[in-house]
């Protein structure tokens, strides 16, 4: 095999043979033993390039059946943009419907959870202040798509009717709008994306391979006086979405 860590030389092999048709979508690939033998390497050899390519969306493993060649499916696009921000309603149904798709979510909230360290940076508020605190699963066509943890300063929406991102009579239309709704003008957000692996609860919740590449965004809401107004981490899956920032020009 090719001057490289047996395990990419591995996949490049697999990945070659799916690309010329010896297995098409939805076969079972050898035992692992057996692709051990044809290569010359181990089996820890083969099920980390399994592992690569199942994170590449190209295999898919199946608990107590073994490796197959996954299906083709197309990308959903994900646009991070201002003007999703400002047509009213989830700005992720919205995103979704303009993909023919239908987008929902699954949330959890509690309040008066005390801000984490990093949380409460993030915030500008001191560690261990208040905060309201949502996860979400969000879903296309009822696939998971996208994961996020968002944060919320109690002190600026307690005791108001929008105080529970998923209550009331604004719950689910989205950040931007609900702090209008008691008066705070969000101005901007600021993003930060960088790639990493999966944990082995996003895996879970993603339907990926634990270790599979995902886009972990650090996105911050600020207020017109420059006060954050929720920050949260948002985790989408590399093999079935894509990430698309416009941007206006003024």
């Amino acid at each position: 095999m090719p001057d490289q860590p047996p395990y990419l030389a591995a996949s490049d092999l697999l990945r070659q043979r799916i690309s010329d048709g010896e297995w098409s979508p939805g076969d079972r690939l050898p035992s692992r033993a057996r692709l051990g033998e044809e290569y010359e390497v181990g089996e820890n050899v083969i099920r980390r390039a399994q592992e690569l390519l199942i994170a590449q969306g190209l295999l898919e493993g199946r608990a107590g059946s073994g490796t197959y060649v996954a299906e083709p499916r197309a990308k959903v696009r994900m646009v991070r943009s201002r003007s999703r921000e400002v047509r009213g309603g989830s700005p992720f149904r919205g995103d979704m419907a303009g993909l023919g798709k239908a987008g929902s979510w699954e949330h959890h909230s509690e309040a008066k959870v005390p801000a984490p360290a990093d949380i409460a940076a993030r915030l500008g508020i001191d560690e261990g202040a208040l905060t309201v605190h949502t996860t979400y699963e969000f879903l296309a066509d009822g696939k998971p798509v996208q994961l996020s943890s968002s944060w919320e300063p109690y002190d600026l929406t307690g005791g108001t009717i929008v105080v529970l991102p998923e209550g009331g009579p604004h719950g689910g239309r989205g950040v931007v709008e609900r702090m209008a709704v008691i008066g705070v003008a969000v101005s901007h957000a600021v993003e930060q994306p960088e790639p990493r692996q999966a944990t082995a609860e996003e895996a879970t919740l993603l339907g990926a391979q634990t270790g599979a590449l995902v886009t972990h965004i650090r996105r911050t809401y600020f207020c017109a006086d420059g006060r954050p107004a929720e920050t949260a981490d948002i985790v989408i899956p590399a093999a079935h979405c894509e990430i698309v920032y416009e941007i206006p020009i003024e």
